[in-house]
C-alpha cells in the first residue's frame, strides 16, 4: 500500500513539470540612437536595405539617407507627400530610435 501511494506521488510529481505554461517570447528590438549620422547617396544604400524599403513602404521614395560608424542608416523615406524618418542596419532590419 505504502508502494502504491509512493508510485502516485511519483507520477503526479513528474507530470507537474509538464503541465506549466510557457512565457512568450520577447521580440528583439535593435535600438539605435539619432546622433552621428553623414548624409550619403541614395545609390550608396546596400542591396538589403533598398530592399526592404521596397518591401514595407510600397510606393516610397528615398528622399535623403545618412549612415553612422555602426553602419547603421537613417532615411527620410517620402510617401504620398509627407516625410517619415526610418532606420535601418545594414542587412535591412528596422530598428527602433532611443533618445
Amino acid at each position: 500500500m505504502r508502494n502504491l501511494f509512493l508510485a502516485a506521488a511519483l507520477v503526479l510529481g513528474g507530470t507537474a513539470t509538464y503541465a506549466t505554461t510557457a512565457l512568450p517570447e520577447q521580440p528583439v528590438v535593435n535600438e539605435i540612437t539619432a546622433e552621428g549620422f553623414t548624409e550619403i547617396s541614395a545609390d550608396k544604400l546596400p542591396e538589403a536595405v533598398l530592399t526592404a524599403v521596397q518591401k514595407d513602404f510600397e510606393g516610397a521614395t528615398i528622399a535623403k539617407a545618412y549612415v553612422n560608424e555602426k553602419e547603421q542608416y537613417k532615411l527620410e523615406l517620402s510617401v504620398e507627400g509627407a516625410v517619415q524618418t526610418v532606420y535601418a542596419s545594414k542587412t535591412g532590419e528596422w530598428l527602433k530610435e532611443v533618445e
